[in-house]
């Protein structure tokens, strides 16, 4: 079954909708009824993908040599200074 319905569109795009249904030879309908398909599909599609996972990490190891997580004050120090590097 079939359902009328009003749309409001600006009027270049209906212009250029029935210059593309009059080349292609069909009706202005058809051409709204496919563009309306391929949105709902493509949306359909979106939500089907398979969700990707990033990398874990298999690295092993530690902190670097000289860092003591309990001194704060030479952790800041250490932060300090890589900071200063960055403008040498």
């Amino acid at each position: 079954m079939t359902e009328r319905t009003t749309v409001r569109l600006p009027d270049e795009l209906v212009r250029r909708a029935k210059r593309r249904a009059a080349d292609e030879g069909r009706s202005l309908t058809s051409l709204i009824e496919e563009g309306l398909r391929r949105v709902l599909a493509d949306h359909v599609q979106a939500g089907e993908r398979r969700r990707i996972m990033p990398r874990v990490s298999s690295a092993t190891g530690g902190l670097l040599p000289g860092i003591n997580l309990d001194d704060s004050s030479s952790l800041q120090e250490l932060e300090d200074l890589d900071y200063a590097r960055r403008f040498l």
